[in-house]
């Protein structure tokens, strides 16, 4: 038996803390509270996709990823069709942590989109962080923040000056999402 934060477990295998994950509840910015799991400064959750989102042959959750230190959620997301199927929506956001120790998804505007195929990536919605900005929705320290968490992400997972056609990530999707890619997340 393991302790855990409510208690025991046994030797369940579909049971996220046996392999030294920690049980997580996340707000989704859907409304949705959603299982996870944590390990140090990673950690997955899964969101129901809403229905007027949805689109035919796609499946109806988002496996959702959050590295904790660097401010950003990755999602391959199941409504990407076509050219995007299969490749990656990255975006900036702030945690808050609520009464009961569940954590709060805050989105800060800006986004990356990685596309599946080839070594590009675009950042998206820098006007919407300019119209938070204009309106006092942020401030500037906290869009200067974004700013450099934007930077420091394509810095430390997508760019490389001396990267040629076919060559990989330097480190994308990041390696510290790897043991979360599958695990299972069960019930918090």
């Amino acid at each position: 038996m393991l302790p855990t934060p409510s208690g025991t477990i046994d030797d369940d295998p579909s049971d996220p803390a046996r392999d030294g994950f920690e049980p997580v509840r996340v707000l989704h910015r859907t409304g949705q509270w959603c299982h996870g799991i944590r390990r140090g400064e990673a950690l997955a959750y899964e969101v129901t996709v809403l229905p007027e989102y949805r689109i035919d042959g796609g499946g109806t959750v988002d496996r959702c990823y959050l590295l904790l230190d660097e401010g950003v959620q990755l999602t391959r997301p199941v409504t990407f069709g076509g050219e995007l199927a299969g490749g990656w929506y990255v975006d900036l956001v702030e945690l808050e942590e609520d009464a009961d120790g569940g954590l709060v998804v805050h989105d800060l505007y800006v986004d990356i989109l990685v596309p599946p195929r080839g070594r590009r990536y675009e950042i998206l919605d820098l006007h919407d962080l300019a119209d938070a900005l204009e309106s006092g929705t942020v401030d500037g320290r906290t869009a200067s923040r974004v700013l450099r968490q934007t930077q420091q992400f394509v810095d430390a997972h997508l760019f490389d000056p001396a990267a040629r056609p076919g060559d990989p990530w330097p480190d994308f999707p990041p390696a510290a999402i790897a043991p979360l890619l599958t695990a299972p997340i069960g019930e918090v």
